[in-house]
């Protein structure tokens, strides 16, 4: 795909994103189920046109057939759902390669998740609870490693950890946010574009051998 797609494109991934947004503030569900599965095949688009790794690509992709399983409102759709989304973690972990990340933000890490899933772990439904936690352990590592790549890499690794647990403490059925759907997917929509900038222009000197590297920044 030519590189003068690229701007239209993430153009049209951020009014995507604007749709879903009003859409999760002012109630019209239309909105949200035809803006949500456009997303990520927008900003695969946008990496594509970019030049980006195929990882890069499939991760994006893996986090549509998620998105669009989660739009259903039933135990299996959520269960292959996260196994789609646990797909495209696999994908970014790969991606990131080999480069040893800093000690503090993996004891940080650690400490999170166990505290998280030992909270969570009465609230989940039987069926969920092993599930769900192995999830939580693959999704915390990915956002450990995306610090690899630089700041919006990393950035968008803890902002994927944000917006899976404000899903978890739903399923959990803990008091919710206002507007709850809204900074979900507002920290999710953040959380895979930066991690596709991220990956599309890490800092070199924090990417490891077997990552990913461009030293372009534009967008």
């Amino acid at each position: 795909m030519s590189g003068r797609y690229a701007r239209p494109l993430l153009i049209a991934f951020l009014v995507a994103c604007a749709a879903d947004l009003v859409g999760q503030l002012t109630g019209p569900g239309w909105l949200h189920l035809g803006a949500k599965p456009l997303l990520m095949p927008l900003l695969a688009g946008y990496a594509l046109a970019r030049r980006g790794p195929g990882l890069l690509i499939a991760a994006l992709l893996c986090g549509w057939a998620g998105d669009v399983l989660l739009l259903a409102d039933s135990d299996l759709a959520f269960l292959v759902g996260m196994a789609w989304f646990a797909a495209g973690h696999v994908c970014y972990l790969v991606l990131f390669g080999r480069a040893r990340g800093a000690l503090l933000p993996a004891l940080a890490y650690a400490v999170v998740l166990t505290v998280f899933v030992a909270l969570l772990w009465d609230g989940l439904p039987g069926g969920l609870r092993v599930p769900m936690a192995g999830y939580s352990l693959l999704l915390t590592a990915m956002a450990y490693r995306s610090g690899v790549l630089g700041r919006y890499a990393a950035t968008g690794g803890a902002l994927f950890l944000l917006s899976d647990a404000l899903i978890a403490t739903g399923v959990a059925h803990w008091p919710q946010l206002p507007a709850a759907g809204f900074w979900v997917m507002l920290t999710y929509v953040a959380a895979q574009l930066l991690l596709t900038l991220g990956a599309l222009s890490p800092v070199a000197e924090e990417a490891g051998p077997g990552a990913y590297r461009e030293r372009s920044i534009s967008i």
